[in-house]
């Protein structure tokens, strides 16, 4: 009876081992039959009970089956290892010879380009470039260009005052008088960096800025001068002839002071909401450095003459570039962006 039992075990071991398809399906079987309460193994604990002639005659059977049913389930192991293998082999295959995707490279804001780029301009004609501190004393910001604490031209800025008590700067040409203090004329200078001013900001003004002052010193400096370097500077930066004007205007820092505007490059001087339809955009205020900003400097004011002007970084870039909305610059909007 026991060995037609094992002839049907075999055969139904046989069936369950063809029929699985998982590793864990497997070792359920395997478990089954085989494990510490298999069906295989408790035929084997059961032999002791048997006379000796029918224990040695079913052991033997017993042990051939186990074997059998081993290496049956090494098989089949190794059977779906093989297919496991052979699906990742399939999914994560990689074709060598198929062109490589470039990855992705950054490139520099336009603001950046612009900025390099009249640097390059202003050292190539003898100028140096040179920093100042971002939170200034308001000596420098303001009384040593000139402008005393009852002055109406402080109006002019709406600054950032500081709990350290200092404030914001709210342009560059602080380091005019810093730089003056501690350099002897003849000077060439130009000063980027970034300003602050607390208003609404629109298509053409933001709060926070980039301004590049520039500072000319010598014996005998005119408007003339100031004229020359700035057109020669407009035709490189722009790669082109630029209309651009002087009009009068008031810096309490320069005496005479003028604004400088060149036809907008966005419209083509048509008008449109980067020049306030004017057809002229605004890119700097200048003008003959005045006597007490020399003063203030140690500097005495019959030995030398100079200029100076403030150009707005934003808007030589977006005149550059062709870009209507201040804002853009600092959107981090990458379709924007993207196209530098």
């Amino acid at each position: 009876m026991a060995e037609i039992n094992l002839k049907t075990l075999k055969i139904r071991v046989e069936k369950e081992i063809e029929k699985v398809k998982s590793l864990e399906e497997l070792n359920e079987i395997f478990n089954k039959y085989l494990g510490k309460k298999g069906e295989l193994t408790l035929v084997l604990h059961s032999l002791e009970k048997l006379p000796k002639a029918k224990r040695i005659q079913i052991g033997r059977s017993a042990n051939e089956l186990k074997i059998f049913l081993r290496a049956e389930f090494e098989k089949k192991s190794k059977e779906i290892k093989e297919e496991i293998h052979k699906a990742l082999e399939e999914k994560e295959w990689l074709d060598i010879t198929a062109p490589g995707k470039r990855p992705s490279v950054g490139h520099l804001h336009p603001l950046t380009l612009a900025k390099r780029k009249i640097e390059e301009i202003f050292q190539s004609m003898g100028f140096s470039v040179v920093e100042g501190p971002s939170m200034e004393k308001e000596w420098y910001n303001f009384d040593a260009l000139n402008i005393p604490k009852d002055h109406p031209a402080r109006d002019a800025w709406d600054t950032f005052y500081l709990k350290n008590g200092l404030i914001l700067r709210t342009h560059t040409t602080p380091v005019d008088v810093r730089y003056m203090e501690k350099n002897n004329p003849p000077l060439r200078i130009i000063i980027p960096g970034a300003c602050f001013r607390h208003e609404a900001t629109d298509a053409s003004h933001e709060s926070d800025f980039y301004q590049v002052d520039g500072l000319m010193v010598d014996k005998k400096i005119s408007v003339a001068n100031f004229k020359a370097i700035v057109g020669e500077f407009f035709k490189r930066f722009f790669e082109k002839d630029v209309k651009f004007r002087l009009k009068p205007d008031f810096f309490p820092f320069t005496e005479p002071s003028f604004d400088i505007g060149i036809s907008c490059l966005v419209c083509g001087g048509k008008g449109c909401s980067a020049c306030k339809n004017s057809g002229w955009m605004e890119v700097a205020g200048a003008g003959m450095v005045h006597p007490n900003v020399f003063k203030n400097s140690k500097l005495i004011p019959r030995d030398w003459q100079g200029w100076a002007f403030g150009f707005g970084l934003e808007r030589l870039t977006m005149l550059k570039y062709k870009i209507n909305d201040i804002r853009l610059l600092r959107s981090g909007d990458l379709r924007f962006l993207n196209q530098f």
